[in-house]
């Protein structure tokens, strides 16, 4: 650790001495800690491309979610984003949750997966989940960008970037404690701020969120409400300004969470999805199901003036240990609650480490040519561990498998984005980075006990090295004061790795290639009457080469990763909110997405598929209907719905010179969707569905109390996350395994601010 905080400090301080020479600031600092600007107009002030801009002028598909807005419904992490933001999808599994934008993203089976829809918090990347369990609390908002955001983002954002920004020290003391009752988890989550000044130049905020509840699905083997949830969360931002010309924020994030018992559920192979809020699974030899779950993320931002130019540092340190342990629900479908003897059981230990550096120059704003430079580095560390076991009654066998798997990572890239304005309505933008990346893996596997080896041993070693350029050209045309057209061409990409948890894994299948994408874009975006209707629309065509895949096949019960040779994805996205009077609003959200495979070579065999295309027990390769020869071009790809939407309603209603009444509402919408890799038409389809949340809160008018009740999934949707076929003989009884998402629950809320 000790080497890590230095390498932070000496950032601070290269930086800090540059500031007594320096003359005073003539641009605003960048907005690390900008938030909604309250004021009539209704902007939304982002950082989308490194600078404070209104989210009216900044020409990218994206949408942004304020801290406010998530913590009315008590938001926990990433899934809840998708309740607001069209074409996104956060896919629910037993720890490894993934975001999908636009219908691509990184699937969870493969850990070593760096991410297609890459998170920062902070300006920190975060490639993997389990790295971001702090900061979702006491935000200042969620920037979501869709699309290749290679040129100024860069680190794996081929299909999007997910933007966290934590809020910062306030200029006054103030703070608020925060309390809340779950009734259906049958438990507590407390959360508070404390904010303000320590001295003339050094603010601070200490926020924390302490969560102990239960879960919404009964355990019989263990007379448990699965998953039980503990979790505390914390951070400490420190902001120094010690003169007009430099300010140097430091954040440290802790977050500990622990998970009891899984959100398996089993359901019939032969019907639709019939998932139950009950499940039979007793402890298995490694231990309690769950998750256990602990990280640090350090980070330092610090702003110099340079003249008239800005100087940003932004130094980042990142760490994880994570011990997830699966099971599967042991209920047999339509049997009355009996329960196979057979069980399946893994546990995946990981361990984490990186550091990042990024240094930026930023010119002057209302100048014939402004830009963006910079430069960025990253270093990190990966183990993961997969133990394996198997008690199978059929074959007679009990016994356990354990691989270890090691990457360490290196990446550099150069960028820069130039703006011309070409007359006071047109702008011209092009962005450019290069990125390198080398990455060393290595992989073993072992039989610990066991009659014989019921999956294959085996070893791996691959090294890469590799540079991707990712270019953009944006124009952009004012057409009226406030409104804006804008047409964009980019491209991003995904650097390549090695399959990390698959056993049977040889140095022949161990690497796979990167990624790459390309994106086509035309929006308008329009402020009317004054700020009080606010409307954007886009169209897109992103085509993904390359697109790494890992699939589920039931028939070994393992998973097949790799690259799928391309696919398209197209589509409509847009926006509509509207403020008629101060105490009410509406905002609507839409889109529409079709996403198909061009060219997918050699892939696993749908369930639609007839054995006479394509057969998983065919060995002949000669053979049609051989797997090497399956294509699955014209084919969709799984969780991805074509029809996305979201409504949220604000009333405010005054009940008196003291008190007043907020009631929120918020419906999220999708349409269809595979949620089995095999897309199997019976028991892999999520239907359409409809969620409503809903938030009625009591407070004085200088909300300086509160109380609220909040209900969740009010109509009580049953929707699954993803879906696979547990087969024989791995289990005696073959059914579907379903991951089922929260129900309906409801809260009571009490607050404080001072």
């Amino acid at each position: 650790m000790k080497v890590h905080t230095q390498f932070l400090l000496s950032g601070v301080a290269a930086i800090a001495m540059l500031a007594n020479t320096a003359p005073a600031m003539a641009q605003a600092a960048p907005a690390d800690t900008a938030d909604v600007d309250d004021s009539n107009t209704n902007e939304i002030i982002v950082t989308a491309q490194k600078r404070e801009q209104n989210l009216q002028n900044v020409p990218i598909s994206m949408e942004v979610v304020s801290g406010a807005k998530l913590a009315e419904f008590n938001t926990s992490d990433i899934k809840a984003v998708m309740n607001y933001t069209p074409n996104v999808f956060v896919q629910s599994t037993a720890g490894n949750d993934v975001i999908y934008i636009r219908g691509f993203g990184s699937p969870p089976a493969n850990f070593a997966f760096d991410q297609s829809v890459s998170l920062y918090v902070d300006g920190i990347y975060a490639g993997r989940n389990r790295q971001a369990q702090a900061p979702f609390f006491d935000l200042a908002r969620v920037e979501v960008l869709r699309g290749p955001q290679g040129a100024l983002f860069g680190k794996n954002t081929a299909a999007g970037a997910v933007s966290v920004v934590s809020a910062g020290p306030t200029k006054d003391f103030e703070g608020a404690i925060t309390g809340l009752y779950n009734f259906d988890h049958k438990g507590t989550d407390f959360s508070g701020y404390l904010s303000g000044p320590i001295t003339d130049t050094l603010g601070a905020r200490f926020a924390y969120k302490i969560v102990n509840q239960d879960g919404y699905i009964y355990n019989r083997a263990t007379d448990h409400d699965d998953p039980e949830i503990r979790s505390q969360l914390l951070r400490l931002t420190l902001k120094w300004e010690p003169s007009d010309n430099f300010d140097y924020t430091a954040k440290v994030e802790y977050g500990n969470r622990e998970v009891i018992g899984g959100i398996t559920v089993s359901s019939p192979l032969t019907s639709g999805q019939d998932p139950q809020t009950t499940r039979y699974l007793e402890r298995s030899a490694l231990g309690d199901e769950g998750n256990d779950n602990k990280s640090v993320m350090i980070s330092g931002v610090g702003n110099l003036a340079l003249g008239d130019f800005t100087l940003t540092s932004v130094t980042g340190y990142s760490w994880f240990k994570s011990k997830i342990v699966n099971g599967f629900d042991q209920t047999i479908p339509n049997s009355g609650g009996a329960v196979t003897a057979n069980s399946v059981y893994n546990a995946f230990p990981e361990r984490f480490d990186q550091i990042s550096q990024e240094i930026r120059i930023l010119s002057p704003t209302g100048r014939t040519f402004e830009f963006i430079v910079g430069a960025y580095y990253d270093k990190s560390n990966y183990q993961l561990e997969q133990y394996q076991g198997f008690n199978i009654a059929a074959l007679n066998y009990f016994g356990r498998i354990d691989s270890l798997f090691k990457q360490k990572a290196e990446s550099w890239s150069a960028f820069g984005q130039a703006t011309v304005n070409i007359s006071d309505a047109f702008r011209a933008i092009g962005s450019l980075r290069y990125s390198h990346t080398k990455k060393d893996g290595d992989f073993a596997s072992r039989l610990v006990y066991g009659p014989f080896a019921l999956r294959p041993i085996s070893s791996a070693t691959g090294s890469i090295s590799e540079g991707n350029v990712d270019p953009s050209v944006t124009l952009q045309y004012d057409i009226a004061p406030r409104i804006m057209v804008y047409g964009t061409w980019g491209r991003g990409s995904k650097s390549g790795g090695f399959v990390s948890n698959t056993l049977g894994t040889t140095s022949a299948t161990f690497t796979f290639e990167p990624e790459r994408s390309e994106n086509f874009e035309a929006g308008i975006k329009s402020t009317l009457f004054d700020g009080k209707v606010i409307a954007n629309v886009s169209a897109y065509h992103t085509k993904f080469k390359d697109l790494q895949v890992s699939v589920y096949q039931p028939a070994t019960s393992s998973y097949l990763t790799g690259n799928a040779a391309a696919a398209t994805s197209k589509g409509l996205e847009g926006s509509l909110s509207i403020f008629p009077t101060p105490n009410f609003d509406i905002s609507a959200s839409a889109a529409y997405s079709d996403i198909k495979y061009d060219n997918y070579p050699g892939a696993a065999c749908l369930a639609s598929q007839p054995l006479s295309v394509c057969n998983p027990a065919q060995t002949d390769r000669t053979q049609p209907n051989h797997v090497a020869n399956n294509n699955l071009a014209g084919y969709p790809v799984a969780y991805s719905s074509k029809y996305t939407g979201s409504v949220t309603a604000h009333g405010r209603f005054d009940m008196s010179d003291d008190l007043k009444l907020d009631i929120t509402g918020v419906a999220s919408a999708r349409s269809k969707y595979f949620n089995s890799d095999n897309q199997s038409p019976i028991f892999g389809v999520q239907g359409g569905y409809v969620k409503l949340d809903l938030r009625v809160q009591l407070a004085d008018q200088d909300d300086r109390w509160h109380v609220a009740l909040v209900g969740k999934n009010l109509t009580n949707e049953k929707t699954i996350g993803s879906a696979f076929n547990l087969p024989s003989p791995i289990t005696a009884n073959p059914r579907a395994i379903l991951y089922l998402e929260p129900t309906r629950n409801i809260s009571v809320e009490a607050g404080i601010k001072f």
